[in-house]
């Protein structure tokens, strides 16, 4: 039952970094030079600020609910593997 852990590569993690990088970038870049209001590029930022938190607070309780659940069928499967041996002796 001895599960290796499983990691990206260095690559992967490059490539997302400097996709967030270059999208905040332009987003920004967007933002201040929209022809409106200052106010209106305040509620824009807000708006794109408050966005990337709840992705990534999505994200994180999604991966949470992910490892939750494999910790759990684990539990379950050591408890049916120790039933079967069990029944094993018996028989």
């Amino acid at each position: 039952m001895n599960n290796p852990v499983e990691t990206h590569s260095q690559a992967w993690k490059s490539f997302t970094v400097a996709s967030f990088a270059v999208s905040l970038i332009m987003v920004c870049g967007g933002i201040l030079y929209l022809p409106v209001d200052i106010w209106m590029k305040g509620y824009l930022a807000m708006g794109v600020v408050m966005l990337v938190q709840t992705c990534v607070t999505l994200t994180k309780t999604q991966r949470d609910i992910h490892e939750a659940a494999k910790l759990v069928n684990r539990i379950e499967d050591a408890r049916t593997e120790r039933l079967l041996m069990e029944v094993g002796k018996a028989a």
